[in-house]
C-alpha cells in the first residue's frame, strides 16, 4: 500500500482517533442537565419513536427506553464518553469500534426521517466499520502498546 505522509497503519490510527473525538464531542455538547434531571434527551427520543414509520421502533422503545428513561439517559450519554475515550487512547478498541457501530445503527433507525442525523451516523458506522475490519488498533494504540487483541 502506498500512502502520502504517514503509513497505512497511521491513517487508519487517525481516522480512529478522528472517530473517538466526534463521540467525544457528541458527550461535550449534550445537556447533562437536562438529559439527566428533566429527562430531554430520553423524552426527545421518545416522541421521535411515537412517531416511527415502523411500529418495532415504537414498540422497542417502550420496552426497554420507557420504562427506565433516568438509567437509559445515562446509558447514552456515558457510552458516548467511553467510545470516544476508548477509541482516542485505542484501549479497548475493537469493542468501542463494534459498540459505536451498533450505537450509531440504532440512532440511524430512530431517526430515520431526519437526513441530517442519517448522514451523521450513516458516515460514524462507515468509519466504525472500516477501522475494525482494517485493524485500526496496530498503532497509536493502548491496545498495541499493551498486547491486546
Amino acid at each position: 500500500m502506498q500512502t502520502v505522509w504517514l503509513t497505512g497503519a497511521e491513517w487508519l490510527a487517525v481516522l480512529r482517533i478522528g472517530l473517538g473525538l466526534w463521540w467525544l464531542e457528541s458527550w461535550r455538547h449534550k445537556d447533562k442537565k437536562g438529559w439527566f434531571e428533566r429527562g430531554t434527551g430520553i423524552a426527545w427520543a421518545a416522541d421521535v419513536a411515537g412517531k416511527h414509520r415502523w411500529a418495532a421502533v415504537k414498540s422497542g422503545f417502550d420496552t426497554v427506553v420507557a420504562p427506565r428513561p433516568k438509567l437509559m439517559a445515562y446509558v447514552v450519554v456515558y457510552a458516548e464518553l467511553a467510545l470516544g475515550l476508548g477509541l482516542v487512547t485505542g484501549l479497548l478498541t475493537p469493542v468501542a469500534l463494534v459498540g459505536g457501530l451498533l450505537l450509531n445503527l440504532l440512532y440511524l433507525v430512530l431517526m430515520i426521517h431526519d437526513w441530517a442525523e442519517q448522514g451523521q451516523n450513516a458516515m460514524m458506522a462507515l468509519i466504525s466499520l472500516v477501522a475494525l475490519l482494517a485493524v485500526s488498533w496496530q498503532t497509536w494504540s493502548l491496545d498495541s502498546a499493551i498486547g491486546l487483541f
